[in-house]
């Protein structure tokens, strides 16, 4: 069951992955990237790696790329050049993306690769990152919220200012 799960979100990074590589709609680019970086989470949460996962989909699927699709849909209304990548540009890619695949494949299958012994199964990580923050780490995760803070006010005054100078 959990191949199957882990298959699963192999198939919904790199499927999405080739359509942000080969789309020339931006938009659907964009979107598809939210499902490349949504699987990559569901496989660091997989594989044990949970906090890493959460972070995953708060940054950059609930961040940036929410930024990155608001950006782009915003600018629609400019005159945009089409994504468009003539012939031998694409010839060269091709050629360059060729040989690299074939380079990686030939240093994987003459590689020995060292066996370990058997896992354990994963355990949660957010526990243990929750108890260091709030024990042996206290003062600089409450200095690092309080940088940010400042920040933040800042951000907020330049804002108005800017705003108020109008």
């Amino acid at each position: 069951m959990k191949q199957l799960i882990f298959n699963v979100f192999v198939l919904i990074t790199v499927i999405p992955c080739f359509w942000v590589a080969f789309s020339t709609n931006i938009v659907h680019a964009a979107f598809s990237l939210l499902f490349t970086l949504f699987g990559i989470a569901g496989l660091f949460v997989l594989l044990g790696a949970d906090f890493i996962g959460i972070v995953q989909v708060v940054i950059y699927i609930g961040g940036i790329l929410v930024l990155i699709i608001f950006g782009v849909m915003m600018t629609q209304r400019a005159k945009m050049l089409p994504l468009s990548v003539q012939l031998p540009g694409r010839v060269l890619a091709l050629a360059l993306t060729g040989t690299i695949f074939g380079a990686l494949v030939l240093v994987a299958s003459k590689s020995l690769w060292p066996v370990a012994s058997p896992l354990p199964e994963p355990a949660p990580t957010t526990a243990a990152i929750g108890n260091l923050l709030l024990g042996k780490y206290l003062i600089p995760f409450e200095v690092a919220s309080l940088l940010l803070l400042a920040a933040l006010v800042g951000a907020v005054l330049i804002v108005r200012r800017s705003i108020g100078g109008e």
